[in-house]
């Protein structure tokens, strides 16, 4: 199977959309719908996530995931669901497949603010105190990704013929998750399930995500016509796909995209994978009913009619939490 990098994938310059002038602003919407009904994954370069941030959160990401088993468990809180803090191994399965995934992953969520009444229901965050560097670049990364998922979701907006701002008001202090996770290592791989991957193919169930360099190799992407490719992010570019909930409120206009992160040869099944998603999530009262302008004879309603927050609820019972 051949590499396919971010140069061999559709690559965006946010501060066309941002800075640019009404030509460069137009082009780089029609180039984000074009992206998203081809292969459903975008690379977008000039984000507002700095290297220095993304270098910081890696290596604190690092120094938490090889602490002690005990010292981990001590930040994970079951009943919270999941929602905050760490989460351990194979606690996740993806949707229609009750095999868990191989990895571990730790959860930073929204700031709460007294001023949001709407942020008042989300849990607190929970951080180490073993390794400051999470909750310093953590915070910093997510606040950075929160602002580039508004900007692509402005240009989603247009294209979609909605109000550029249509979407601000409901993810600004959105039920969004930064998500660190570690594909840990596997000495013996022989004794795993026969259908154990470090990540199952799956949707997401947010609006959008945002993906920044993982630390190896296996990400795959099933395009609309039906192959799986290999993508690697670069450093200083951000992957950026559809989620369920997008899918949904469009009728399926845009599809949430398929992917996956496959297992290494046996040989390098020792090594770890570290990979950083941003899943961007609105308030948890949006309504998620599809867009009448998406809907007509050609393309009848495909869902019923849901909320954020009941969405989400319904889909991470279906994967295990």
């Amino acid at each position: 199977m051949t590499q396919v990098t971010i140069d061999q994938i559709p690559s965006l310059d946010l501060n066309d959309f941002i800075n640019g002038n009404e030509t460069d602003k137009k082009r780089f919407v029609e180039k984000l719908g074009e992206a998203y009904s081809q292969i459903g994954f975008v690379a977008i370069k000039n984000h507002y996530l700095k290297v220095e941030t993304q270098t910081g959160l890696y290596a604190a990401v690092e120094d938490f995931f090889t602490l002690e088993q005990a010292v981990k468990d001590k930040y994970e809180d079951e009943e919270i669901q999941g929602q905050r803090g760490y989460i351990g191994k194979m606690k996740e399965h993806a949707q229609g497949c009750s095999t868990p995934d191989l990895k571990e992953f730790y959860h930073i969520g929204q700031i709460i603010d007294p001023t949001d009444p709407d942020t008042l229901d989300y849990p607190a965050n929970v951080f180490p105190t073993e390794v400051p560097g999470l909750a310093k670049d953590g915070i910093l990364a997510f606040s950075n990704l929160e602002e580039t998922g508004i900007y692509m979701l402005r240009a989603i907006a247009l294209f979609l013929g909605l109000d550029e701002f249509y979407f601000d008001n409901k993810v600004k202090n959105g039920n969004s998750i930064l998500r660190p996770i570690h594909y840990f290592p596997i000495e013996n791989p022989d004794t795993l399930p026969k259908d154990a991957v470090r990540a199952a193919e799956h949707t997401d169930i947010n609006l959008i995500t945002l993906l920044m360099g993982a630390s190896a190799e296996g990400l795959q992407v099933l395009r609309h016509d039906g192959v799986w490719i290999p993508i690697t992010a670069l450093p200083e570019q951000l992957v950026v796909n559809v989620g369920d909930m997008l899918s949904r409120l469009t009728n399926n206009k845009l599809k949430s995209t398929v992917h996956r992160v496959v297992n290494p040869p046996k040989d390098q099944m020792n090594q770890p994978r570290f990979s950083i998603p941003f899943f961007m999530h609105p308030k948890s009262n949006m309504d998620l009913s599809c867009l009448d302008n998406c809907i007509d004879a050609d393309h009848p309603k495909l869902y019923p009619d849901t909320t954020a927050g009941a969405f989400l609820e319904q889909r991470l019972k279906e994967i295990g939490f």
